[in-house]
């Protein structure tokens, strides 16, 4: 299947499980299937370990995000939504995954996303059903209740929320009639509010903190970075291990006993599938791969969130700019080692809104996220100046993108192709947002906080002027996902059972972002590792969680259906 020669070694010491991709989802399962001392639990990781001090430090994300020591960085095709621009998708490469370089943004989404995944056929993953999983994971520090959990392996924080631009957001909001939540992963997500985030006391808390370090010291768990999997080695049609690549160029192949899972993500998940024969099959032969299962969904179906940013002059010195000059970020280092205060200890997305687009949307289809900061273009790098930017995410698009193979080298890329704003649908969602945005920033709260628009521009005024700005300076939230989507095995679309199984696949279980049937309206960190541990239970032949009760029941505007807000 291409790629260069290599020496070939075997290693006899063979795990009962291995575990493909040490992210979000596979650190999960490294905890959970190691905590039986009779289970040999093999994690595999492509990317270095944890250690940098830039994978702590939660301002320090955006040094991991122009790089690729951490990150795959992969190319993304032409966009024909998006004048045919294409840009980087960013995806973690280190043990925690994305989850050790995200914006650290923790937010579930509605229970109404849960119950339409019940609705398509993914019986036991409605709101009830999941809830007590998203309990399991958290360590809340605003206290636990009904709906949030006091004694999980992730770390949540409640920031402050206490800089003047997140006052007047949250204050514009209400003014333009908004409701307010008190926790917007509580029983009301539509409004405005504090955003939380997954760090503690300064630092960025990933699945390699919260369940990879406690599980290390192991004596049945194996940890191995620096390590790609090539493919998949399957025998009379079932998984039974894995052949690998180090970085000095030696081939490893790996036999488990019991079961491969694969934890590689949206991108690197069905990559893996269908450089091993599972997968669309005349896509494969078109490679010149041999078709072992005919699994047409894999590398369909690709979901994401489209992301545009406006930005605007700010009046008073209460951004972050002055934090990006050489000296500023030196001393803010220091303070950060030192106390672990600071800004360098914080995201600086201390607010968010969830809001529907239009009367007639059940619940929110937009986000918007401020930011004490603005970056020029789509690019990192700061307006010169104090200036501040507030994100529109569209959280339910109805376009679908792809997966696919650009060449059977198991060392190339995939292509990845997410057909941004190609549905008429998202771009007039994506034109209205824009125009709530504005109407927010024009409030009164920021009337001594509100400068020149810088983008899109004052010039910039009619529905076809701001959808053609969108087309020219739309990017993503990176949150793609349900390549490889969860569903019956009568759906002939649907890759996994509801435990991750594979159809027509024995010994193979996918666990991450891709098995989602449909993404849902959040950043989908939370989301992944909440599906991790809800299919823990089953790979461990442990009954799932009670459901939830009553007391978790998410209210919706009552106004859903004639008002926009």
């Amino acid at each position: 299947m291409g790629g260069p020669p290599s020496r070939s070694l075997t290693i006899t010491d063979d795990p009962d499980i291995i575990i493909v991709g040490a992210g979000s989802a596979g650190c999960v399962l490294a905890n959970r299937r190691s905590a039986d001392p009779g289970t040999k639990v093999l994690l595999i990781e492509a990317g270095p370990k944890d250690g940098a001090i830039s994978l702590r430090a939660p301002a320090a994300m955006v040094s991991n995000l122009t790089g690729t020591r951490y990150n795959w960085a992969f190319a993304g095709a032409p966009e024909p939504g998006l004048d045919g621009r294409s840009f980087q998708h960013d995806r973690g490469k280190v043990l925690g995954g994305s989850s050790s370089i995200n914006g650290m943004c923790w937010i579930r989404g509605h229970a109404r996303d849960y119950d339409g995944w019940r609705q398509r056929g993914c019986d036991g993953w409605g709101w009830s059903d999941v809830l007590p999983y998203f309990r399991r994971i958290e360590t809340y520090d605003a206290g636990a209740d009904d709906l949030r959990g006091g004694d999980g392996p992730i770390k949540v924080t409640r920031p402050a929320a206490d800089n003047p631009l997140a006052q007047a957001f949250l204050e514009a909001g209400r003014q333009a009639g908004y409701p307010t939540t008190k926790d917007i992963n509580g029983q009301v997500q539509e409004g405005f509010g504090v955003f939380d985030r997954s760090t503690h006391k300064g630092q960025r808390w990933s699945t390699a903190r919260g369940y990879l370090d406690p599980a290390r010291a192991r004596p049945n768990l194996a940890v191995r970075t620096d390590l790609q999997v090539r493919r998949i080695t399957l025998k009379e049609g079932r998984a039974t291990g894995v052949i690998a690549l180090d970085s000095s160029g030696l081939e490893h192949e790996m036999n488990a006993a019991k079961e491969v899972i694969l934890c590689a993500g949206a991108v690197g998940t069905p990559h893996l599938m269908m450089l091993s024969g599972l997968g669309p099959a005349e896509h494969l032969k078109a490679h010149g791969i041999s078709v072992v299962a005919d699994l047409r969904g894999v590398g369909q179906n690709l979901n994401d969130h489209p992301d545009y940013v406006l930005k605007w002059r700010c009046l008073k010195p209460v951004t972050m700019w002055p934090q990006t000059r050489a000296m500023t970020k030196l001393l803010t280092g220091l303070k950060w080692l030192g106390t672990g205060t600071g800004p360098a200890a914080s995201n600086h997305f201390d607010t968010v809104a969830t809001v529907r687009s239009r009367p007639g949307i059940e619940y929110p289809d937009l986000q918007f996220t401020l930011a004490p900061i603005a970056m020029q273009g789509t690019s990192w790098t700061p307006v010169v100046g104090h200036a501040f930017q507030i994100h529109v995410g569209l959280m339910r698009a109805q376009g679908r993108g792809e997966i696919t193979l650009g060449s059977a080298d198991p060392l190339q890329p995939p292509r990845i192709q997410a057909n941004y704003l190609t549905e008429p649908a998202d771009l007039a969602a994506m034109v209205e947002g824009v125009r709530l945005v504005r109407e927010i920033a024009a409030q009164p709260a920021f009337d001594t906080l509100r400068g020149e628009e810088i983008e899109p521009g004052p010039a910039v005024e009619n529905d076809e002027q701001v959808a053609e700005r969108l087309r020219a300076m739309t990017v993503s939230q990176w949150h793609l996902s349900c390549t490889a989507r969860m569903g019956a095995a009568t759906d002939p679309e649907a890759v996994v059972d509801t435990q991750g199984r594979v159809h027509g696949v024995p010994g193979l279980r996918v666990v991450d972002a891709s098995i989602m049937p449909e993404v849902v309206n959040a950043n989908t960190n939370a989301t992944t590792i909440m599906m991790a541990e809800k299919i823990s239970d089953a790979i461990l032949d442990r009954p799932p969680l009670p459901p939830a009760g009553p007391e978790a029941e998410v209210a919706l505007n009552p106004r859903w259906a004639t008002h926009q807000r």
